[in-house]
């Protein structure tokens, strides 16, 4: 038995046979690691001393006959965005390359409590900040399916940990794409909930009223699970929503019969053939299904990439000033005063993508250009937020690619940032607008090797069971292997 392609309910029932131990789980997936991640690079450090005490204390309870937790024995991979307490969170860069986190992260917090297994942390881009992991301080992830492209990003080391079984389940944050992107090319399952749905306290921020945290896994099921886990009010963060979370394991089995699916005429402009073969196919699985599909607008779409980058620049400017020198992470040496130290320490902490954010930000919010800019894209995030809220009066899902092109080769958008920035062309609104959003595998294309696809479901605010109820029947009908 491999005991790194189970999923979290074959997981749990060997566990119950006492088929093979949470310990033994724990070692398989660091042997797994130790021999296959030279060559991904999904992982900046490991906890093995933190995994092998949790997972005694699992085994502990079942030979006590305790009933087991909801992810008791799971491994899980940790975006490097999520503060994990006495472990590294470097945010995969050289300014908090030694920083130490003093406590956890909620969502760190649920799924030790109930009883998942934190192998370490993975790689992403620099705070969050690109579309293929690339901007890594430390190195690039490679994709498992091809080693000589990109994983997407930014969370494109949790996307590589699940697709290369270094990991069951990941952790991961979204911001304009980041978890559904990578878990597209990757060819996972990524989910990112409502704003709101999953605390983002202990997640470093990039644009707070973006960023999400959500879950990876290999199969739709192991991603209900992981949300609901998650989900729910914290007090700890004024900005999570007290929306009574759903049983989303239990729902994801409805019937999809009648289920109204808009797919979205500009969401196929510029669309790689490949891309596009494949979620044509995956809209005539859904038709299978029994659901009605039909042809819907949302007309600002085309301004969604100006309007995100804009924003999440503005936030990311405020939000980086705190990395200063002062108070915590890289400090820059042989300096002559303050101004000289914030300087040559955010010179040399920051990486050039970081940089050109904090730039553009800093330009849109500044005196003279604020309301050209900053206020103006505020308005048109109101209008993309308002073509959702209309479109679903009509419909129930909406589906669209995830990605306009499959995974591209290392390095090949690095010179270009319009071209990476261009990568999150399907996945920004969803960002934008609040709602929740899932990336599905849907085929791959006739590359040497095959290149995954990956097929975007988003739904109304708080309706999370509804895209796990569209997406675990298109999985269950084989439409993630061949749609």
């Amino acid at each position: 038995m491999d005991l790194c392609a189970l999923t979290i309910s074959e997981i749990h029932s060997g566990l119950g046979r006492k088929q093979f131990s949470a310990e033994e789980l724990a070692r398989a997936h660091f042997e797994r690691i130790e021999r296959e991640d030279s060559a991904v690079r999904a992982y900046l450090s490991l906890s093995p001393e933190r995994a092998l005490a949790q997972a005694k204390k699992v085994d502990a309870a079942i030979a006590r006959g305790e009933p087991l937790a909801p992810l008791a024995g799971v491994p899980i991979a940790v975006k490097d965005v999520l503060l994990t307490r006495g472990l590294p969170t470097t945010c995969a860069s050289k300014m908090l390359a030694h920083f130490i986190a003093p406590y956890d992260a909620t969502a760190v917090e649920r799924v030790e409590a109930a009883g998942a297994l934190v192998l370490g942390k993975t790689n992403c881009d620099e705070f969050a900040m690109g579309s293929s992991t690339e901007n890594s301080a430390f190195a690039p992830t490679r994709n498992p399916s091809d080693l000589t492209r990109v994983p997407g990003g930014s969370s494109g080391g949790s996307a590589a940990a699940v697709a290369a079984r270094l990991a069951p389940i990941a952790l991961g944050s979204d911001t304009g794409g980041s978890i559904r992107q990578p878990a597209a090319l990757c060819g996972v399952v990524g989910m990112m909930g409502t704003y709101g749905r999953v605390s983002r306290y202990g997640l470093v921020a990039f644009a707070s009223s973006l960023d999400h945290v959500g879950p990876f896994g290999r199969s739709v099921g192991d991603v209900a699970r992981l949300l609901g886990v998650i989900a729910g009010r914290d007090p700890k963060d004024s900005t999570s929503a007290g929306v009574p979370v759903p049983d989303y394991p239990a729902a994801m089995e409805a019937d999809v019969r009648g289920l109204k699916i808009g797919v979205p005429k500009e969401y196929f402009n510029g669309l790689s053939a490949a891309i596009g073969d494949n979620i044509e196919r995956g809209i005539d699985r859904f038709r299978k299904l029994g659901c009605a599909v039909k042809p819907i607008s949302l007309p600002h779409t085309d301004f969604a990439i100006a309007c995100y980058y804009i924003i999440c620049t503005a936030e990311a400017s405020s939000n980086l000033a705190r990395y200063d020198g002062v108070r915590f992470g890289y400090r820059a040496p042989g300096f002559s005063g303050l101004r000289e130290m914030y300087q040559k320490t955010r010179d040399g902490g920051f990486g050039p993508e970081v940089k050109r954010r904090i730039m553009l930000g800093t330009y849109v919010l500044s005196s003279g250009y604020y309301d050209a800019y900053y206020l103006k894209a505020q308005r048109v995030r109101t209008l993309i937020a308002r073509d959702f809220l209309e479109a679903f009066d009509d419909v129930d899902v909406i589906l669209t690619p995830t990605s306009p092109i499959p995974a591209f080769k290392l390095g090949e958008r690095m010179d270009d940032p319009l071209q990476m920035y261009l990568a999150d062309i399907y996945t920004v609104t969803a960002s934008l607008a609040g709602i929740p959003g899932i990336s599905i595998p849907c085929g791959s294309t006739r590359d040497n090797p095959p290149l995954p696809v990956g097929m975007q479901l988003l739904a109304r605010h708080f309706d999370e069971a509804r895209l796990l109820q569209a997406a675990r029947a298109f999985e269950r009908a084989g439409g993630f292997e061949a749609a």
